[in-house]
């Protein structure tokens, strides 16, 4: 990692954090995709967002000029970033006035990096990486085809990340431009003081434009060759497929952590549902799934979205309305993937004795994995609202007696009774490991 870049700055203010950074390796086309899916959410939104971006070289910035002035007419400002080769203040969007242009020397390590970072009131997006080194390519030395580049780094919707970058590429640029800086510090605090919180259905709309520019990019990789190397080809596929994965997790992550009361929902709600897997001595393959579900299990509440602010974008209406073409749990549909996962979410909100929702399945009829995770969400979020409650204790308990309370209503008793025994395990002392998953390392969710 280059030192004095911002990747690298940003990595040393979270090494000793408690939210450390998902960094991860990505090929040049995947970040392609990100980075044309986040900002044509630019162009079907009317966000007015302040970007900030920076290329490896001038000739690059050259190559999206065009766009990059469409994306102009709908941002507030954008700062770019970038060696002043080939002519890269020459380019008609260089002169827009809401468009800044910071020319930084050829010994600066932010000129080997490759940045978009978007802040907006309703929503915020960014990709951060540096290219490999030669050393890191290893003996093989750097790729001939720019298709095999590779770059390290993490991209990100949470809000308080892209916020902490945007403030120190500001902070760069103010060795070139003190007055730019000055303008898009301004422009930050204008923005916070507007800020909403993560506007649901900009997310669902911005996380699905995602997935289908990652779809497309791997529909043409599966286009016939003329030369094909398969471990190259399947490597690149598996890295469009990891990002499409990583895209609905970042999504959960923030989903999760938007409730200040239960921030730790999904991962604690995953973790007890593989603990009741291995209890019920399930196959390897049904307690991975189950895990995965148990991360995502608060997607499935967007497929109930019901009413949107009366002025929505094009891109969020397009969405929406592909959402309603697809069964519940609509939004995982969309990544073939994930289609058991979809099931699973999709019957979470059964009950027992057929009294629920959306279906109105009964007993066995209602798949295992959904009967599993309705009864430790719910158990997970009576726990969480005790311990809130200064004036309850032993939560555990009290929690589950309130489950054991619906079982055979809401509840299937077989697994209430399986859940007993892992409340008896906690009170003598069990630890259930809970734990974050490495989110830019998402392919062993999703493999056979």
């Amino acid at each position: 990692m280059l030192k004095g870049s911002i990747l690298q700055k940003l990595t040393v203010n979270h090494q000793n954090s408690n939210k450390p950074l998902n960094l991860g390796v990505y090929y040049k086309n995947t970040l392609v995709a990100l980075c044309h899916a986040l900002e044509d959410f630019i162009l079907e939104t009317d966000s007015k967002p302040l970007v900030i971006t920076a290329f490896q070289r001038g000739k690059w910035y050259l190559q999206e000029a065009e766009r990059y002035g469409d994306l102009a007419a709908k941002s507030e400002q954008i700062g770019i970033m970038a060696t002043s080769d080939a002519g890269f203040d020459s380019h008609p969007t260089s002169k827009k006035s809401n468009v800044a242009l910071v020319k930084l020397t050829p010994d600066d390590p932010v000129a080997q990096e490759w940045h978009l970072m978007i802040l907006s009131p309703t929503y915020t997006a960014m990709v951060l990486c540096q290219e490999l080194s030669e050393a890191d390519y290893g003996v093989g030395g750097q790729p001939k085809e720019d298709l095999e580049r590779k770059f390290y780094g993490f991209w990100t919707f949470e809000p308080d990340l892209v916020l902490e970058t945007v403030e120190l590429a500001v902070s760069h640029i103010e060795t070139y431009d003190r007055d730019l800086a000055q303008s898009l510090k301004t422009q930050i605090e204008q923005i916070n003081t507007h800020q909403k919180k993560h506007q649901q259905e900009d997310l669902v709309a911005v996380v699905t434009k995602v997935v289908n520019y990652l779809q497309s990019c791997q529909e043409i990789l599966h286009q016939p060759q003329e030369t094909t190397n398969f471990n190259f080809f399947q490597a690149l596929d598996d890295n469009i497929l990891s990002n499409e994965m990583q895209a609905f997790l970042r999504m959960a992550q923030i989903i999760d952590r938007t409730d200040t009361q239960n921030p730790m929902g999904a991962t604690e709600v995953s973790s007890l549902a593989e603990a009741m897997g291995q209890l019920l001595d399930l196959p390897a393959w049904q307690i991975k799934r189950l895990k995965l579900a148990g991360l995502l299990h608060r997607l499935g509440s967007l497929s109930q979205i019901t009413e949107i602010q009366a002025k929505k974008s094009p891109v969020q209406q397009k969405a929406l309305e592909h959402q309603e073409e697809l069964p519940k749990a609509k939004l995982l549909r969309i990544m073939p993937q994930l289609q058991a996962i979809a099931k699973i979410l999709t019957h979470q909100t059964e009950q027992w004795d057929g009294s629920g929702k959306p279906s109105g399945l009964a007993y066995d009829n209602i798949p295992l994995e959904s009967r599993i995770l309705r009864l430790v969400a719910d158990f997970q979020q009576k726990v969480t609202q005790y311990n809130l409650e200064s004036t309850q204790s032993n939560a555990i308990i009290k929690a589950f007696t309130e489950c054991q309370q619906e079982s055979g209503i809401s509840y299937d008793p077989k697994l209430v009774e399986a859940l007993n025994l892992l409340v008896m395990a906690m009170q003598q002392g069990m630890n259930i490991q809970i734990y974050q998953p490495k989110i830019a390392s998402g392919m062993w969710l999703i493999d056979n």
